[in-house]
């Protein structure tokens, strides 16, 4: 099986690569525009139509082979392996093992209260904040 799906995930990567390749290859609806009044070279490899349809052909096979390749990788990876159960993710995910009793006394005694003493508190000074000046105009030189 996993053979397969290398197979599968091969094809789908070439395929990929080669619509990429060509859709950046093609010319875009515009371009004909402008060879029509002469801007640019008209004439090409496959003639004047014949590039556009080769190229936008080509794509959309790769573009079919793309998508089966991608329905055939999501197939094989919601296959369940006979009598072992589901194979799901939240199956597979880790299981919490209680810690004992005296290793989570230790940490208990570790964590601070929320209780706050009132002798700390009345040790903190007081900070003033100084006051506004009354008139702003003070504030600016003047000449």
């Amino acid at each position: 099986m996993s053979v397969v799906v290398t197979l599968i995930l091969t094809v789908q990567m070439l395929s990929a690569l080669g619509m990429i390749g060509l859709i950046l290859v093609q010319h875009g609806k515009g371009a004909d525009m402008g060879a029509a009044f002469g801007s640019g070279g008209s004439g090409s490899l496959f003639g004047a139509s014949g590039s556009a349809n080769f190229l936008s052909r080509t794509t959309s096979v790769l573009a079919g082979i793309f998508f089966v390749c991608t329905l055939a990788l999501a197939y094989f990876s919601n296959l369940r392996p006979d009598g072992s159960g589901s194979n799901s993710v939240l199956d597979r995910a880790a299981v919490t093992v209680p810690a004992p009793a005296s290793v989570a006394s230790g940490v208990a005694a570790q964590i601070p209260s929320g209780a706050v003493p009132a002798a700390a508190v009345s040790a903190v000074p007081k900070v003033e904040m100084p006051k506004p000046v009354a008139s702003g105009a003070a504030q600016i030189p003047s000449k």
